[in-house]
């Protein structure tokens, strides 16, 4: 399969300025819910798929996720399948169904961009909100800081 156009989410260091309302957005997006109250109560909350970093004493903060590689480990060391590139739109998803926990997707991954689910034990993983259409921490940074490319 060649997937002619990929779309990434790069971040903007310089303009982050560590909101986290990207990782919020997230939640909201993955809740099955549009009231942000609601889905934050939930017992069964998603985690987000964005991470903003930050370093103590240092004012350095960016939003972390996935960068949809073009040879991902991931899916190499997924040993159910439940890690695959989507064939529209050539982003990496994880399917929680088939994800039995095991870890070897964060492990490999370059970016530190896997993460350990925190109410299910499945990876977590920025999946562009491919159902959607746009990623809604990109249209709810209020500075900017986040950026959709296509490449």
């Amino acid at each position: 399969m060649l997937v002619k156009t990929k779309k990434r989410i790069y971040p903007k260091e310089e303009v982050c300025i560590g909101c986290h309302l990207c990782e919020i957005y997230c939640v909201l997006a993955h809740s099955g819910t549009r009231d942000l109250i609601k889905a934050f109560k939930k017992k069964d909350r998603p985690s987000p798929r964005v991470i903003v970093e930050e370093k103590e004493g240092v004012h350095v903060t960016f939003a972390l996720q996935c960068r949809h590689c073009d040879d991902p480990l991931c899916i190499k060391a997924c040993i159910t399948g439940a890690m695959h590139r989507d064939e529209n739109t050539g982003a990496i998803l994880c399917d929680e169904e088939k994800c039995v926990g095991c870890w070897s997707c964060i492990l490999v991954c370059p970016y530190g961009a896997i993460r350990r689910g925190e109410n299910k034990k499945v990876a977590s993983k920025c999946d562009l909100c491919i159902e959607k259409g746009d990623p809604i921490c990109v249209q709810n940074c209020p500075n900017s800081a986040l950026e959709l490319v296509e490449v």
